[in-house]
């Protein structure tokens, strides 16, 4: 049988990845640093571990940018659009949502730095909401999805 992936790229087309199933549900974060750099309410995304990660092409054609406080962001060097990067706990990939061909039935299920919201943004309900950051432990617990048993 073969493995279900779900892939991605950046607006050209020229960074390429994939994900191993299970996709995990996604989280929007309503940060000021998020804000600007999606030009948005906010940033969605997923956060998947490395062995369910691959580049399939363009890994040459990303470049970094990192704030004082350790702010990152990872880009294609030819259309600027956000892409994943290896996060700081070196066990998980940070996956903009956006950038995937499609989320199987991946939802939002977390809102983080909800007190720092712009005043235009509303957020729904149904989901965590978190004022600040929460542990990694318990922010990656809500974005699991809990395996049913005609999964493996």
């Amino acid at each position: 049988m073969a493995e279900t992936r779900y892939p991605g790229c950046c607006l050209c087309g020229a960074v390429r990845f994939s994900i191993a199933a299970p996709l995990p549900h996604f989280y929007q974060c309503h940060c000021s640093l998020c804000r600007r750099l999606s030009g948005s309410a906010c940033d969605t995304a997923c956060f998947v571990d490395l062995p369910q990660f691959r580049w399939e092409a363009g890994e040459d054609n990303i470049r970094s940018y990192q704030t004082a406080s350790a702010y990152r962001s990872d880009f294609c060097l030819t259309c600027g659009s956000t892409v994943p990067h290896r996060m700081r706990n070196g066990r998980q990939a940070w996956v903009p949502a956006g950038l995937l061909d499609e989320a199987g039935d991946s939802e939002v299920r977390a809102h983080l730095f909800v007190a720092s919201r712009a005043s235009w943004d509303r957020i729904a309900e149904g989901a965590c909401h978190h004022d600040a950051m929460p542990e990694m432990e318990e922010l990656d617990l809500c974005l699991r999805k809990a395996l049913t048993p005609s999964q493996p």
